[in-house]
């Protein structure tokens, strides 16, 4: 891995990097406040006995940032492939 990368390729890959976190935070801001937000509206909708709103914040949330955080390493780490500075 070289340390010092050409300015366009670190460019690149801080664009890229930029946008998969913008990304990842609008992700992470729809379910931690805008989903609770119609958390009483969504409590007319009922899942395996519990209503919707209670789910999305008991489980639902969670469930997704978890999966968020894998996603964002998996799709990190393609990135730093791409432009060689991938850690070993």
């Amino acid at each position: 891995m070289s340390d010092k990368l050409p300015r366009e390729v670190a460019e690149a890959h801080w664009g890229k990097t930029r946008n998969l976190m913008i990304v990842t935070l609008v992700i992470w801001a729809i379910f931690s406040f805008f989903i609770h937000m119609f958390v009483t509206a969504l409590n007319n909708v009922v899942i395996l006995g519990f209503p919707l709103g209670f789910y999305m914040a008991a489980q639902g949330s969670l469930i997704i940032f978890v999966v968020l955080i894998f996603w964002f390493a998996y799709r990190q780490n393609a990135i730093d492939e791409e432009f060689g500075v991938a850690e070993d």
